[in-house]
């Protein structure tokens, strides 16, 4: 869990600081008006949504989280919302057609997932005068009949307003068209911010760009429904500087959870971004002072071969999430596997290879490496790659290395020879993906 020290600083000064303090991170898109002023005049309860479409979150998720950390940090009192009740519906927000339904099963699944994951980035001391809270939006939806919602809520938010929202207008615009359940959405996650105002007093709803037509939903049917006045951020969907999605790769998403994505390969990631993309992302995801980011930021562009910002951000980003000790063996895994690549594969002892965290591990039976096994079988087999095509057509482009060695011939055989210490085969795709095979 984040422990945040008590700051001998005025606490309204804090307070005061947390806009400019988000706007110089670039994480302030849209925000209306009086928001500002509401967060210096008191300590204010405001809360993100989750939705739970997976048993965890992914660094997709992260800015949010971070939104709610920073607001804490400032002395307001956060509320994160996991979407028991919304999950089943399916925001239609940046989606060109509807997602497919879970099981409440499933759904029951990945609510506890995500639930588990917030409250290690949150400080959820009831002693605190903001300590965090987790909500789950189905705790008050599960009382309530269609009659009612359609009488209590529906009639407070004409068609008209709620045809003019981008994310209806471009499904609608589109081939897939919308289902009324997808339509209703924002009404209900408008709810949700009603709810809350009412019985947490929470007067802020924040969470990313596209959410902006369903937070603004939420604070009219406030005003409309019991004269209140409720207020709302955004923050920027995150880019890649070369328009690729964030947050994937060609073996899908960065998980936060670590048996998803194991820590080595969340350190990885962030390691690998680009120079643009790190000087914009360690703003966003770190707490460092800005001082620091912009001496850091001078030193990268005047050396930009040792990759100083992506090694903090990567630094910062890991302890984050999976705490020191990860880091440091994704640092050590690291190390082992690209330090001294040019050197001899058998300067990688039993020990280091039986040592290295994070990689992914198959078991590989002796007999077939006795037998001889051709390149594409053990690579399918081993699953490190999906089919035998998508093999060979990394191979063909020299993107398969065997022990350090890059293979390009389609007819080679796996064998005995290959084995490393008698029992292992390292093997590489791309820049950074490794796999050990360990024959038994």
């Amino acid at each position: 869990m984040l422990i945040f020290a008590k700051s001998k600083k005025n606490p309204s000064i804090v307070m005061n600081q947390l806009i400019k303090e988000l706007q110089w991170r670039g994480m302030i898109q849209d925000i209306m008006p009086g928001t500002e002023e509401q967060l210096n005049k008191e300590m204010t309860s405001a809360y993100v949504g989750f939705d739970p479409t997976a048993d965890s979150l992914h660094i997709g998720s992260l800015v949010p989280i971070l939104l709610l950390v920073h607001l804490q940090k400032a002395g307001h009192k956060p509320i994160a919302l996991v979407g028991g009740a919304t999950g089943m519906v399916g925001d239609p927000s940046g989606k060109s057609e509807e997602r497919n339904m879970l099981s409440e099963e499933d759904l029951n699944k990945n609510v506890i997932g995500v639930r588990k994951q917030l409250m290690q980035f949150l400080n959820f001391d009831v002693s605190l005068p903001n300590a965090a809270e987790l909500v789950n939006n189905y705790d008050w939806f599960k009382g309530i009949s269609f009659l009612e919602f359609i009488r209590d809520a529906g009639k407070h938010i004409t068609v008209n307003y709620m045809m003019a929202k981008d994310s209806v207008k471009k499904r609608l615009e589109g081939d897939n068209g919308m289902s009324f359940t997808e339509f209703t959405y924002q009404l209900v996650q408008g709810y949700d911010f009603y709810w809350l105002f009412k019985n947490k007093n929470c007067k802020l709803q924040m969470g990313g760009s596209d959410q902006w037509g369903n937070i603004v939903t939420g604070t009219e049917l406030i005003r409309r429904k019991i004269g209140g006045e409720a207020f709302a951020f955004t923050c920027p969907l995150i880019k890649k500087a070369d328009g690729g999605k964030f947050g994937k790769t060609e073996k899908g998403n960065i998980w936060l959870d670590a048996n998803k994505t194991t820590p080595y390969q969340f350190y990885q990631f962030w390691l690998n971004a680009s120079d643009t993309d790190a000087a914009t992302w360690i703003k966003i995801f770190t707490f460092l002072p800005q001082d620091e980011i912009n001496a850091l930021i001078v030193a990268h562009d005047g050396n930009p071969a040792d990759r100083i910002l992506q090694k903090k951000l990567a630094e910062e980003l890991t302890i984050f999430v999976h705490g020191k000790t990860e880091f440091e063996k994704a640092v050590e895994t690291t190390q082992k596997l690209f330090s001294n690549t040019k050197a001899p594969i058998d300067a990688l002892s039993i020990e280091d290879l039986e040592s290295i965290e994070g990689i992914v591990r198959t078991d590989y039976a002796a007999d077939k490496i006795n037998a001889g096994v051709d390149i594409l079988s053990f690579l399918t087999e081993n699953a490190v790659f999906e089919s035998k095509g998508a093999a060979r057509k990394m191979l063909q482009n020299g993107g398969v290395s065997i022990n350090r060695e890059k293979i390009t011939d389609l007819q080679m055989m796996v064998e005995p020879k290959h084995l490393l210490h008698d029992k292992f085969i390292l093997v590489q795709v791309g820049k950074k993906n490794y796999y050990l095979v360990e024959v038994v």
